[in-house]
């Protein structure tokens, strides 16, 4: 029975590879990808951050453009700043439920795209993480046509991270990979704090 077991497993692992190596076969592009971390769980930015360090380990250069968070006690933070390739930009007021001032949001959203935009430009930059970029297209901070633009005018080596809830429907169709993080339980929902090094 094991001998029978095993030649089916072998078969079907066989059959598998053949449709796994056709697949790479096929793709044969070499190009910056665009990708977008959106959904209501936790994750989006850990998985960006996991991939500037991926990015880091193959002696990439990167920039970060924080949109929202004001705070500069992160972990992430801490750590990358100390890494020669990575330049990292708190451009954030700060969560809108605790500014509630749309035009000092409105401003410093654009200062940062601003800043983003010279990156986006710049082919020594080989990959652009934009957190939280999401927010300024639900509260109208950015217009997402322009935000498009100088994404297809970047170089073509340049990778580009978005992350954030909400992403709008025409940012979704012009990435190359979206990943939707779906919450099934989160520890603040039962009461623990957030706790550095897993929330910031």
């Amino acid at each position: 029975m094991s001998d029978e077991r095993n030649q089916r497993h072998n078969s079907r692992m066989a059959r598998k590879k053949e449709v796994v190596d056709a697949k790479i076969a096929q793709a044969s592009q070499e190009r910056g990808v665009l990708l977008v971390h959106t959904g209501n769980g936790k994750g989006k930015s850990s998985a960006a951050f996991g991939v500037l360090a991926r990015a880091l380990g193959h002696g990439h250069s990167a920039a970060v453009i924080q949109l929202v968070k004001s705070r500069s006690d992160t972990g992430e933070e801490g750590f990358f700043r100390q890494q020669p390739n990575v330049k990292w930009h708190v451009m954030g007021e700060g969560f809108t439920w605790e500014t509630q001032d749309r035009e000092k949001d409105l401003r410093a959203a654009r200062a940062a795209w601003e800043q983003a935009c010279v990156y986006l430009a710049d082919p020594a930059i080989d990959l652009v993480i934009l957190d939280e970029l999401t927010y300024a297209f639900k509260y109208g901070w950015l217009e997402l046509d322009a935000v498009l633009a100088a994404f297809a005018a970047r170089p073509p080596h340049q990778h580009v991270i978005v992350t954030g809830r909400a992403a709008p429907e025409a940012l979704v169709a012009a990435a190359d990979t979206v990943t939707e993080m779906g919450m099934v339980k989160h520890a603040f929902q039962a009461g623990v704090a957030a706790m550095p090094g897993i929330e910031f």
